[in-house]
């Protein structure tokens, strides 16, 4: 028999004018078995999680990772708790060197590795009836001056700076296979910009789309923080901005200029306008709360975010669904 969805402390019902849904990531429960984790979470009344593929949780390189996988889909469905599968895990591939090797990394066999880890999490988050795999594309290596070809001819979309040009062709020719994998599982691929990084911005997300030729299964992941640390745009002109290629909301607040991530309150970020902005998108996935950093102290800040949220929701005027043109 098909268990039930049970949900023991459900999101009251009614009281904000969208459905906005909220998740919290288990790269912020790292001390906590991932089955704990979960039922951590429905139980405080979360509607999904962001599920980090990492060694202490679900491993995506385990011998036995497709049972694995089967095992943990059931569990989600019988707790009643949507997903979306991220791969910000800090040494899954090499415990020496953190988010290494990455899209971008000199060596085509490590680039490589980076690849298969996508692809493995396509196969996973389609197992799971995730509503995105969530990536970013990595930092510049340290001397990027072998990137660049003399001999190349310049993409119509061209920087000034031919090493950075040869980076964005690389991440583009890295992730093409990754972007086939998730057309062919019907997974969106959600990518991050991540300050610091190559894609570091709302601007290089749209950077990359054109170089790739807008593929459909090319969405993107838009964290809240970010936009508050870097981007010229309020958080909530960010999010209306973005609306269109939305397959993955990260939050958590920020200061401008500081990329740290930072419990509700202890920021600069007005929420009720960005929970506005996106339930204005409809946007119907996840709204994941990232706090990798607080993984000490895991229960508590989960305990503590969903509340702030609802409230932060509570606020949102009625009518503002389906506000955006």
């Amino acid at each position: 028999m098909t268990p039930t969805p049970h949900r023991t402390n459900p999101r009251p019902q009614g009281t904000y004018a969208h459905p906005l849904r909220f998740g919290y990531g288990t790269n912020g429960l790292a001390d906590l078995r991932l089955d704990d984790a979960l039922a951590l979470l429905a139980d405080l009344g979360y509607d999904g999680v962001g599920l980090t593929l990492d060694h202490m949780h679900l491993d995506p390189l385990a011998p036995d990772v497709a049972a694995r996988t089967r095992k943990v889909a059931r569990r989600l469905y019988a707790l009643g708790l949507g997903v979306t599968v991220e791969t910000g895990a800090r040494y899954v591939l090499d415990p020496r060197r953190k988010h290494g090797p990455s899209l971008l990394d000199p060596d085509p066999a490590d680039r490589a590795r980076r690849v298969d880890l996508l692809i493995r999490a396509v196969r996973i988050a389609a197992d799971l009836g995730a509503h995105a795999v969530h990536c970013f594309s990595g930092v510049l290596p340290a001397d990027p001056a072998h990137l660049a070809d003399p001999a190349a001819p310049a993409h119509p979309a061209a920087t000034a700076d031919p090493a950075e040009d040869s980076a964005w062709k690389r991440l583009a020719e890295t992730l093409t296979p990754v972007l086939d994998a998730a057309t062919h599982a019907g997974v969106p691929l959600a990518v991050e910009p991540e300050p610091g990084h190559l894609l570091a911005t709302l601007a290089d997300f749209h950077h990359l789309r054109r170089i790739l030729g807008d593929p459909p299964a090319l969405g993107l992941t838009l964290d809240i923080g970010h936009c508050q640390c870097l981007e010229p745009l309020s958080p909530a002109d960010c999010v209306r901005a973005a609306a269109p290629w939305l397959r993955h909301v990260q939050i958590e607040d920020m200061r401008r200029g500081h990329h740290e991530h930072l419990p509700f309150g202890d920021g600069e970020i007005d929420f009720p306008p960005v929970l506005e902005a996106l339930a204005a998108t409809g946007y119907q996935a996840l709204t994941v709360v990232e706090l990798p950093r607080h993984s000490h102290a895991g229960p508590h800040f989960a305990a503590q975010s969903l509340p702030f949220l609802h409230r932060a929701a509570r606020a949102i005027p009625a009518g503002a669904e389906g506000s955006t043109p």
